[in-house]
């Protein structure tokens, strides 16, 4: 996996926006697709608002996506490998970039055709904890949904394939997520510092 980490670590040095193929296996992707899938049918995702806990929008003319967080207490055998995943790129991200992530917070995200998610940004004003955004795709049919990432006056489109990550600075790059035509399956997060 280091090699794969420090594809990811470079692609970000050199463009602002990391990306790699291959940070999730095609076995643990499937099976956090069937995750999704089961809590899609037991209606567990919930609508996606924007802000913080404290000052949450849920606006569907600005964001139409469905989450479910992630968390170790769920005992999830999938989302704990995902987790350990994350554990060894955070430490490997400080050790080789001393980037300082003291933790993490990431979602299931599920984007029903025709969803979408205006042009943001990451960070959020009264708490500046979130470094860097991460986004890792686990569709492996596409119709749409490109993550779309704002630089200066032109923009990239990034693909939503299937164990693909993106990672980027929160607190820089403004982007969305474009109009879906089938369903589009994501674990999306932030590292955090502080």
């Amino acid at each position: 996996m280091e090699i794969i980490f420090n594809e990811l670590i470079d692609s970000y040095l050199a463009t602002n926006v990391g990306t790699v193929k291959n940070f999730l296996s095609q076995a643990l992707s499937a099976h956090l697709v069937n995750n999704i899938s089961a809590l899609y049918a037991g209606d567990k995702l919930l609508a996606a608002g924007t802000g913080n806990k404290q000052l949450v929008n849920h606006d569907k003319l600005i964001r139409s996506d469905k989450i479910y967080w992630l968390d170790r207490i769920h005992n999830d055998v999938y989302e704990n490998d995902f987790f350990d995943l994350m554990d060894r790129f955070v430490s490997h991200l400080n050790s080789s970039c001393y980037a300082g992530i003291t933790g993490y917070e990431f979602h299931y995200t599920l984007y029903e055709k025709g969803s979408f998610y205006k042009r943001h940004i990451d960070n959020f004003k009264q708490n500046g904890t979130r470094a860097f955004s991460m986004v890792i795709y686990l569709n492996t049919e596409v119709d749409g949904g490109a993550l779309r990432i704002y630089h200066g006056n032109g923009s990239q489109d990034i693909t939503p394939n299937a164990g693909k990550s993106v990672f980027f600075k929160s607190t820089e790059l403004e982007h969305e997520v474009l109009v879906t035509q089938l369903p589009r399956m994501s674990i999306t997060g932030w590292l955090k510092v502080g």
